[in-house]
């Protein structure tokens, strides 16, 4: 009876184990709004230095030239930049004219989530900052990928936050409390103000996940202590086992 109970529990155990799919943070980036054209990624720091000049010289000659320069001045500036990136088969205008298109899909590739996610129960470990409570009281905490986000350094990308929902007894004691937490995750496009170490922080979330359970560094430390506490237990079994000091049930096995 107690074998075949153990068996279910181990069942139920694995069960639970494949419906909560480990992840990690790469994973919730969406992979297809990474996929784009980017006629800027390849050029060298001194190329993307002299296309700067030929925009600030254009857009000065544009809003007109202030009394420290004069307008040769700026254009022969511009003609030399445009001139020297022809050379290197860099058609200037034709690359500034793309500028924006471009900063709008880096935008997206780096605040849109992965669409494969929604809706599917994860475990992400990541550090909590502790936020103020949603508006239904519901208890809330920012999962972040690395340590000092948000405080010491900006925070990261939207779709490298998660807004956690903590629906059991856990809450983050302090700043960046590092947590394995578990739950539904869903695409939901939030923003919020909290006030962090450095002040008022906006925390701009792609995902937001309903936690069912976490898992903290005391919690694994108190898992090791009582694996290690079994094996210690475990070896005295045997060794009494071996002397013959231990009965033996029917089955053969150390009652």
């Amino acid at each position: 009876m107690r074998k075949t109970l153990l068996a279910l529990v181990g069942c139920l155990f694995a069960h639970v184990a494949a419906a909560q799919s480990p992840i990690t943070w790469p994973d919730l980036i969406d992979p297809t709004a990474q996929l784009y054209e980017d006629p800027f990624r390849d050029l060298s720091f001194e190329q993307l230095e002299k296309l700067r000049v030929v925009a600030k010289a254009e857009q000065t000659l544009e809003d007109g030239v202030s009394a420290t320069e004069t307008r040769d001045e700026i254009e022969a500036r511009l003609n030399d930049a445009k001139a020297s990136l022809a050379e290197q088969g860099i058609d200037a205008p034709n690359l500034l004219s793309q500028r924006w298109v471009v900063a709008e899909r880096r935008k997206k590739a780096a605040e849109a989530g992965n669409a494969a996610l929604d809706g599917e129960l994860v475990v992400l470990a990541g550090y909590a900052i502790p936020a103020p409570p949603a508006d239904d009281g519901t208890p809330v905490a920012y999962l972040v990928p690395e340590r000092g986000m948000c405080s010491h350094t900006p925070p990261p990308k939207p779709n490298q936050m998660v807004r956690v929902l903590l629906k059991g007894d856990w809450r983050p004691a302090t700043m960046h409390e590092p947590v394995q937490v578990r739950g539904r995750l869903s695409l939901s496009d939030t923003t919020h103000d909290i006030q962090v170490v450095d002040g008022l922080v906006p925390m701009r979330a792609a995902y937001e996940m309903e936690a069912t359970g976490t898992l903290t560094k005391q919690d694994l430390q108190d898992t090791a202590d009582s694996r290690q506490e079994n094996a210690w237990a475990a070896a005295i079994v045997e060794r009494l086992r071996a002397s013959g000091q231990l009965p033996q049930n029917k089955n053969g096995d150390s009652n």
